[in-house]
This record gives C-alpha cells, sequence and structure tokens, in this order.
C-alpha cells in the first residue's frame, strides 16, 4: 500500500495555503489556532476539509 503524502511541493505555497484553511475554518465555525490542531473532532476536521472542496470546485466552475 502506498503512503499518503499531504506535503506541499511550492514552497511559496504553504502560506496561502494556511491562509485557505483559516478562512474556510472561520466560515463553518471551527477555531482553529496556528501549529497543530490535533485536538479537533473528527467532525471539526471534516468540515473544514468540506469547506475547503467546496470552495475550490465553486472557483473551478466559475473559471470555466
Amino acid at each position: 500500500m502506498s503512503k499518503k503524502n499531504s506535503r506541499i511541493n511550492v514552497p511559496e505555497a504553504r502560506e496561502a495555503m494556511d491562509k485557505f484553511k483559516m478562512e474556510a475554518a472561520s466560515e463553518v465555525g471551527v477555531n482553529l489556532k496556528e501549529g497543530y490542531n490535533g485536538d479537533l473532532s473528527s467532525r471539526e476536521a471534516g468540515s473544514v476539509g468540506g469547506q475547503m472542496v467546496k470552495k475550490m470546485i465553486e472557483s473551478y466552475e466559475k473559471n470555466l
């Protein structure tokens, strides 16, 4: 089985992704802090990820 790779390949993108994640978290009412957020529930973490995907899809569809 292959190992999941969650590293960002472009170092300059890390800051943009962190900002995007914080925006998505605030939109769904999840309080993220800088650094480690391992104390989030699965529901909270999933809602942040889901909001990020939703925004990416909306952006893609807008640019079609």
